[in-house]
């Protein structure tokens, strides 16, 4: 079974100030909104959120269904925008795995992996005892998780109240959230050197690659940055 009182911690860690929660919601919110204009009921948009849990999917699914994709490029092109998602995985479960905590438990909390709630976890996991971090992971993963349906459903409900302008407001509060982040996080040179060097070169691809500038510059950069750190030992 679960621990209550580590599942509720792991909760709890999504209201403290350096949370990602608020920037969250004001995505799914923008989310919301722009899946009524596409002409998805309620249900459908809700759903939405429960079942796919990845604002660049949900919104690769949304323009494809509008163009009339086939059902299996479809699922092509969700699965490679969520594939972001596998480095982020191999990073945090060896860190919340023990012996004594069943497998169910592991996969089921897969589902509640994203960018908000794998930074929380990395930020605190080490507060909570061996044993029991996958109770505060899925504690936080439940919380973030929430957080984006109930919030899907809020833009979809306050749609006609949202014009484009708030709108790309709102969607563009999340990235700058993880920008600070990530700034944040440069403790050792290979990181700052990850975050210096994706920044610089992300506007100098877009000019001669508009689609592929933020996949060059973070593969350039996090490459650089980890080839440096292997050869000085950090």
């Amino acid at each position: 079974m679960i621990n209550h009182e580590i599942f509720f911690k792991g909760l709890k860690s999504n209201l403290g100030v350096r949370s990602p929660t608020i920037s969250l919601a004001a995505c799914f919110v923008a989310l919301g909104a722009l899946l009524k204009d596409a002409g998805f009921n309620l249900q459908q948009s809700a759903a939405s959120s429960i079942f796919t849990y990845a604002l660049p999917g949900q919104l690769v699914m949304a323009e494809s269904l509008l163009i009339g994709t086939s059902l299996i490029n479809i699922f092509i092109a969700v699965w490679l925008v969520n594939f972001r998602l596998y480095p982020m995985t191999v990073s945090l479960f060896p860190l919340l795995a023990h012996k004594s905590q069943p497998r169910w438990k592991y996969l089921l909390s897969c589902h509640f992996l994203a960018v908000s709630s794998w930074l929380v976890a990395k930020e605190s996991y080490e507060k909570v005892e061996q044993k029991y971090r996958i109770d505060f992971w899925i504690g936080v993963g439940v919380g973030t998780w929430s957080t984006a349906i109930i919030s899907t459903v809020i833009g979809y409900l306050l749609a006609d109240y949202l014009n484009k302008d708030i709108m790309i407001g709102l969607a563009i509060v999340n990235p700058v959230y993880f920008f600070c982040m990530m700034i944040g996080a440069m403790k050792n040179i290979s990181i700052s050197i990850s975050v210096i060097g994706g920044t610089i070169l992300g506007p100098v691809i877009y000019l001669y690659s508009t689609e592929w500038a933020i996949l060059y510059a973070g593969i350039i950069a996090g490459s650089f940055a980890f080839l440096f750190g292997e050869k000085n030992g950090k």
